[in-house]
């Protein structure tokens, strides 16, 4: 049975390896349920994505909700990324990986406290992405108190359907996120009232996992007409941010590094069209299309059953592990570490949890494999451990970054006495 991979992740006699090292001994070594990123992976796709905007003034500003392990934050700082937060805490993170990258980074999120509004303006952040009216009220109290300057663009929102999952839809006039676009001249004009706040750029983000830049060139275009009319309206805009979203194939298709660098200039210059002539800093917010295929979760099958019909792989690895399967019917592909070529059985792939929606895959082809073998789940760098929790108190994987033929542990597992000694 054909297998397909991300390049990070290739079959060597019959062994899939991370660079260069077997995936058996690091399990071996380090456990399961396991997450192992690839470093080479991760420059590679950072450096294609920022190679497509070259002709334009820009900043790649990574979005850590995506994967915010601090060993990841740090290869992209040195590769001079940006940082896009959406919490305190995240910003907290950033500034972990290193302190000089707080003056690239993007404060967005719908609920800002001003606390973390606090935090951001002491560590001289390059933009505040303000969602509301009542938000823009509390960023420019919590400068004028510490008369700091804070930079700022709303988010607007243009209205424009993705075809994506509808929980990470974020475009439309429905949905929690940004202001109306037809809002957004009274309330920069609100803002530039203000002493203490700068109006600088316009914000917009209309969702994640869309893999058509058709939806992106039409949010574009309804920017670049806002940016028209606010300069003249005396607005000084000169940064505008697309926003992230930009997905993946989670399936066989579109996996070379070719293939990525096709995507990336297609997405770029359906941006950059729609900008032309603005002379604007453009500021980018990718997240899941760096490190999703730079990352996977290694795990160990414990048993195979069959009731009735139904063939089921149950592994270690479960829900509170990777929640995309349950929580978005997400599809990851999942391949043996050794044997790729044994003949197919179709199987659902499930972990231990007590919840009929702890599965990875459902009626799924996939070779032979018996207690212990070890399974792949592909394509799990973004949105894997960022969402993981210890439900049915299981101790998180732990985390290991593969850069060549060198590995470290850039999280430690978690052990049940971790999860109770902050208990009373």
């Amino acid at each position: 049975m054909q297998q397909t991979r991300p390049p990070a992740f290739v079959y060597k006699k019959d062994i899939l390896h991370a660079d260069k090292l077997s995936l058996e001994k690091l399990a071996e070594r380090y456990g399961t349920p396991l997450y192992v990123y690839s470093g080479t992976a991760i420059r590679e796709r950072f450096r294609t994505f920022d190679s497509a905007f070259k002709p334009v003034p820009h900043t790649i500003c990574y979005s850590v909700k995506a994967n915010s392990n601090l060993s990841l934050l740090g290869i992209l700082a040195k590769l001079g990324a940006g940082f896009d937060v959406v919490s305190g805490g995240e910003l907290e993170r950033v500034l972990a990986a290193g302190k000089a990258a707080a003056k690239k980074v993007v404060f967005s999120g719908v609920g800002k406290t001003a606390e973390e509004m606090a935090l951001a303006l002491k560590s001289d952040i390059l933009i505040f992405n303000v969602e509301s009216e009542a938000e823009l009220d509390v960023l420019a109290a919590t400068a004028s108190r510490l008369k700091k300057r804070a930079r700022m663009a709303l988010r607007v929102n243009p209205d424009v359907f993705a075809e994506t999952h509808p929980y990470i839809s974020t475009g439309l006039r429905e949905h929690k996120f940004g202001v109306g676009i037809d809002q957004a001249s009274r309330l920069y004009h609100a803002a530039a009232r203000q002493k203490y706040l700068e109006v600088a750029g316009v914000s917009v983000h209309i969702g994640s996992q869309i893999t058509s830049v058709e939806p992106f060139a039409a949010a574009m275009a309804r920017v670049a007409d806002l940016v028209r009319a606010l300069r003249m309206e005396g607005m000084a805009i000169r940064f505008v941010d697309a926003g992230g979203g930009l997905g993946i194939s989670y399936t066989a298709q579109e996996r070379t590094q070719e293939d990525f660098s096709k995507q990336s200039a297609e997405y770029a210059k359906a941006v950059m069209s729609a900008l032309q002539g603005l002379g604007v800093h453009l500021l980018l917010e990718p997240g899941r299309s760096i490190v999703a295929p730079a990352g996977l979760l290694l795990a160990r099958v414990i048993y195979k059953k069959r009731n009735g019909a139904k063939t089921f792989i149950i592994v270690d690895a479960a829900m509170n592990d990777l929640i995309r399967p349950s929580l978005y019917k997400a599809h990851h592909e999942i391949v043996p570490v050794a044997h790729p070529d044994a003949p197919p059985i179709t199987a659902d792939i499930v972990g231990p949890v007590c919840e009929t929606g702890d599965f990875f895959a459902r009626d799924r082809a996939i070779p032979e494999c018996t207690s212990g073998d070890l399974l792949a789940i592909l394509d799990a760098g973004a949105y894997g451990m960022a969402l993981a929790s210890n439900y049915n108190t299981r101790p998180r994987p732990a985390e290991v970054l593969v850069e060549g033929s060198s590995v470290k542990v850039v999280r430690k597992r978690e052990t049940v006495r971790d999860l109770i000694k902050a208990e009373l």
